[in-house]
C-alpha cells in the first residue's frame, strides 16, 4: 500500500470515528500533562509482557533490546500527541503494524497492547485533566479517537502483510508443483532418449533398423517433451483473442482432424441444420475443444461414443445477444463429485501423466471470449464439458 493510498484510507476512518478540528490542538494540550508519566506506562508495558511467554519470545535479544523497545515506544507516544497527522505520521504508525508482523507477534497481542497503554493514559488524565468538564471530555474523546485510529492503521498492516506472506507461500507452493509436474512429464522422455542414445553410441554393429527404430524413439521423446513446453508457454503467454465470427462446423472438423478420434471411438455429431456464427478467435477456440475432444477420448481407454453437440439458447435477457453451447460428451468413467470442483485449477490432474493445464487454458481462453466453460459428470456414465459462446453480430 502506497503513502497515498494509505493516507486517503486514514482520512476515510478519522471521518469514521468523528475525527474533529480542534482534535490536534486539544492532543498537543494534553502532551505536557501525560509526558510526566510516560516512563511509568512504558515500565508497566513491559513489565506486563514479560510475565506472558508467548509475548516476550519475540524479544531475543535481551535488556539491550528492551531498552531500545522503551525508547522506541517512547518516541511512538510522544508521536502520538505531536503530530502533524499527515502522509508522514500515518506511514509512521503503519511500519508498528509491519515490524509486529515481522517479529511474528500475534495480532491479539498488538490490540491488547494498545489497550493497556490506553488505560494508562487515560488514568494519568484523570490524575491532571482539565478542570473544565467540557475541556475534560473533549481532550478524552480526542485522545481515544487518535489511538482508535492507531489501532485501525496497525490492524490494516496486519492483514497486508498477512496477505502479502500468504501470497508468497501460495507462488512458493504454486512454483514448487510447477516444478513436480515439469520433472514429472520431462523424466520420462529424456530417460527413453538417454537410453537410446546409449544404444546408438555403444552397440558394436547395430543393424540399420535397429538403428532407425531408436531414432524414431529419439524423435517422438522429443516431440512429447516439446508438446510440455508448448503447453507451459500457451499457459504463461495467452495472446488476447482476435475475436472475429467464427463457423462452428469448422471449428468442430479443424478440431476432429487435428485430433483423431481412435477407431475404438464412434464420432457422433447432433447439430441442427443451421448453425449460427459465434464471436471467438478461430485459433484459440480450436486448442479449447481440441483439449475437451483429447479429454474425452483418453476417458474411455476401452472405446466409447464421443458426442459434440451444438444448440443455440435463449439470450439471458431481452434485448441483449443470444448465445451458443457447444458440448462434448464421453461414455467414460466419469469423475468423481469431490473432484469436479477442482479439475479447472491450474496443475490439478487426475490423470498419471499431464500438467493439468488443458482445462485450466481452456476455461482462461473462454474468460477472455466472454464465454463460459462448465461440466456436468456422473461417475460410470460419462462427462460432459459446454462450452457456452455469444452468438457473431452476423448471426443476429
Amino acid at each position: 500500500m502506497d503513502q497515498p493510498e494509505l493516507f486517503k484510507l486514514y482520512d476515510e476512518l478519522r471521518a469514521y470515528v468523528g475525527w474533529e478540528e480542534r482534535d490536534p490542538e486539544r492532543l498537543a494540550s494534553l502532551k505536557p500533562i501525560l509526558e510526566p508519566s510516560f516512563d511509568a506506562i512504558i515500565g508497566d508495558f513491559y513489565d506486563e509482557v514479560a510475565r506472558h511467554p508467548n509475548a516476550v519470545r519475540v524479544i531475543t535479544g535481551g535488556d539491550d533490546q528492551i531498552a531500545r523497545l522503551k525508547q522506541t515506544l517512547r518516541g511512538w507516544l510522544s508521536d502520538l500527541f505531536s503530530g502533524p497527522y499527515d502522509e508522514q505520521f500515518v506511514e509512521r504508525r503503519f511500519r508498528v503494524g509491519q515490524r509486529h508482523v515481522e517479529i511474528q507477534l500475534e495480532q491479539f497481542y498488538a490490540n491488547v497492547a494498545l489497550s493497556r497503554i490506553r488505560g494508562r493514559l487515560l488514568e494519568a488524565l484523570a490524575q491532571h485533566a482539565p478542570e473544565s468538564i467540557t475541556e475534560r471530555d473533549a481532550a478524552i474523546r480526542a485522545l481515544n479517537r487518535i489511538l482508535d485510529l492507531d489501532s485501525a492503521i496497525i490492524d490494516v498492516a496486519y492483514q497486508r502483510e498477512f496477505a502479502a506472506r500468504e501470497q508468497r507461500q501460495q507462488r512458493m507452493a504454486t512454483l514448487g508443483r510447477v516444478s513436480g509436474g515439469i520433472a514429472h512429464e520431462l523424466r520420462n522422455p529424456l530417460n527413453a532418449i538417454k537410453t537410446s542414445v546409449y544404444y546408438l553410441l555403444n552397440a558394436p554393429d547395430a543393424p540399420p533398423e535397429k538403428t532407425r527404430e531408436h531414432l524414431e524413439r529419439i524423435d517422438r521423446q522429443v516431440a512429447i517433451s516439446d508438446n510440455v513446453i508448448t503447453a507451459l508457454s500457451r499457459f504463461a503467454r495467452l495472446p488476447v483473442p482476435t475475436l472475429r465470427p467464427v463457423d462452428l462446423c469448422d471449428l468442430v472438423e479443424q478440431t476432429i482432424d487435428a485430433n483423431p478420434i481412435p477407431d475404438n471411438i464412434t464420432l457422433k455429431r447432433n447439430r441442427p441444420e443451421t448453425i449460427p456464427h459465434v464471436t471467438g478467435d478461430q485459433e484459440q477456440l480450436v486448442i479449447v475443444l481440441s483439449n475437451l475432444v483429447r479429454n474425452a477420448c483418453e476417458a474411455m481407454p476401452d472405446g466409447g461414443q464421443l458426442t459434440i453437440s451444438c444448440q443455440e439458447i435463449a439470450p439471458p435477457a431481452e434485448g441483449e445477444a443470444g448465445r451458443f453451447e457447444l458440448s462434448v460428451t464421453d461414455t467414460g468413467c466419469g469423475i468423481a463429485p469431490d473432484i469436479v470442483p477442482q479439475i479447472m485449477e491450474p496443475l490439478f490432474s487426475t490423470k498419471t501423466r499431464g500438467l493439468g493445464l488443458g482445462l485450466a487454458l481452456a476455461q482462461a481462453i473462454l474468460k477472455r471470449h466472454d464465454a463460459d466453460l462448465s461440466v456436468t459428470s456422473k461417475l460410470g456414465d460419462g462427462t460432459t464439458f459446454t462450452m457456452t459462446l455469444n452468438l457473431s453480430e452476423e448471426s443476429a
